[in-house]
């Protein structure tokens, strides 16, 4: 299973929108380089699938955009929330684990205020580092072991 990175977020405040850069340049026990949620934590780097942000954009928001949610990296073509945690990922040339599905929506957000309801509690998903590297839009996002499932 694989898909392809779309868009790679950072931000340089906590509670703030991601914004699209280049590339992102993820390291072991840290996350990106640069994103104010980086940290030795089981949350180190944030990913949305595309197809979940079309489903917000379906109940009356078409102009929302890469890194609206939060999300560092925006894929396409791979349903990360059926990922089960423990799954391993490599995203351009790094290889990455699923630590957490979803997390918890503050309900103040924006989004949430608009339509009374958010995707990344249910379909966001979150992963940490286990080998460096550089990824860029274009790249490829793929399973490389699946966890409770055949590959």
């Amino acid at each position: 299973m694989s898909g392809t990175v779309v868009s790679v977020n950072v931000s340089e405040r906590k509670g703030t929108v991601k914004h699209p850069v280049d590339a992102v340049s993820l390291k072991i026990d840290h996350g990106i380089v640069g994103d104010s949620h980086a940290a030795n934590w089981h949350r180190q780097i944030s990913l949305l699938a595309e197809e979940s942000i079309d489903k917000m954009r379906a109940l009356g928001l078409p102009d929302l955009t890469a890194g609206q949610f939060a999300e560092n990296i925006t894929t396409r073509g791979l349903a990360l929330h059926s990922l089960p945690v423990g799954t391993k990922l490599r995203i351009g040339p790094c290889l990455t684990e699923v630590t957490q599905i979803g997390k918890k929506c503050h309900h103040d957000c924006e989004i949430f205020q608009k339509v009374g309801t958010c995707i990344m509690p249910t379909e966001g998903i979150f992963v940490k580092v286990l080998s460096e590297g550089e990824v860029h839009p274009g790249d490829e996002i793929c399973v490389i072991e699946q966890r409770g499932a055949e590959k």
